[in-house]
């Protein structure tokens, strides 16, 4: 079972009122409709969608519903449940689907989302009728609503934003695409719709997959840490070799030429660590900038002498 279908699943058994019903009813239709001469017809693969959307009609308007099963022409294994109910111009205008005179809405009117509570279930019925949430164990982080009419994607929009939650509509082939990609908006849409559960799953898996993505960020900055420990030691050892090649050394001062020796005897030793041991092993403090300091007189000394190369070539 996708994670998409257990959240449909959980928020299916959340218990309405008639004015919330009412408002998941107008969302589901609307989104999930088609309005024939004499009858709306609707498919989902889920059949606890049917069990839910046919008794809140039957409970509210006294409406009958009929349900078949079809073939799935997506290509999936799953045959689709079909509803169908009577084209009831007083229920379809109760819902704000149709106006007085039969033509269909652009928009809910606004006694359909007069609450919040109202908001959350119109938003539950879109989620029903077209939504889908990644899993955020095996996937990046993506919540998206499939709509087919401009109008009723930027009044879906504006709902969801009025929780703050970023969304944004792309123009796709098939509709318009509301999205969310930011985990923490997911989540909150989740709370929204009532899906404790799922809610306490995501929360988990990105509790983990952040502090996986921390330590992984923390280990690559180590790793980079100490290969530039590595190379800046190779540098001061190359700069050490060319000195003694030229039998420099008795050039440098005492500080200096123990700093060299030190630094031959522990050659991959951060300045820090380099610091701690010579103080330690001579009795003599030094400190990182001390050390630093006398390094670079070496390496002043060891450039003379590439210097001192090259004019000979020249």
């Amino acid at each position: 079972m996708s994670f998409t279908v257990r959240i449909k699943e959980e928020i299916s058994t959340i218990k309405s009122n008639e004015t919330e019903s009412q408002a998941e009813l107008s969302a589901y239709i609307r989104n999930s409709g088609t309005i024939e001469k004499s009858s709306i017809l609707m498919t989902t693969e889920n059949k606890f969608i049917v069990d839910r959307i046919t008794s809140m009609i039957h409970e509210i308007y006294k409406v009958d519903s009929k349900v078949e099963t079809i073939e799935n022409l997506n290509f999936s294994k799953k045959d689709l449940f079909q509803i169908t109910i009577p084209k009831d111009s007083k229920m379809l205008k109760d819902l704000g689907v149709l106006d007085e005179k039969e033509r269909v809405l652009n928009t809910v009117p606004n006694y359909i989302v007069g609450g919040n509570e109202e908001i959350r279930a119109y938003l539950r019925g879109v989620f029903l009728a077209s939504g889908s949430i990644n899993d955020p164990k095996t996937s990046r982080y993506h919540m998206e609503l499939l709509v087919k009419e401009p109008d009723e994607s930027v009044f879906v929009q504006k709902l969801l934003n009025l929780f703050d939650l970023n969304a944004k509509i792309l123009n796709r082939d098939k509709g318009y695409m509301i999205y969310i990609k930011e985990a923490e908006k997911i989540s909150d849409f989740l709370k929204i719709l009532g899906a404790n559960q799922a809610v306490l799953y995501y929360e988990n898996v990105r509790i983990y997959r952040d502090q996986k993505n921390k330590t992984n960020r923390l280990n690559n900055c180590e790793q980079a840490n100490m290969d530039k420990i590595i190379q800046t030691a190779a540098s001061q050892l190359e700069d050490i070799e060319i000195i003694e090649e030229n039998d420099g050394v008795m050039l440098l001062d005492e500080k200096e030429t123990e700093v060299l020796e030190y630094r031959k005897k522990y050659p991959e030793t951060s300045l820090k660590e380099l610091a701690e041991i010579i103080s330690l092993e001579t009795g003599k403090s030094i400190t990182k900038s001390g050390l630093n300091h006398r390094l670079r007189k070496i390496k002043e000394l060891a450039d003379s002498f590439r210097k001192m190369k090259e004019e000979k070539k020249d």
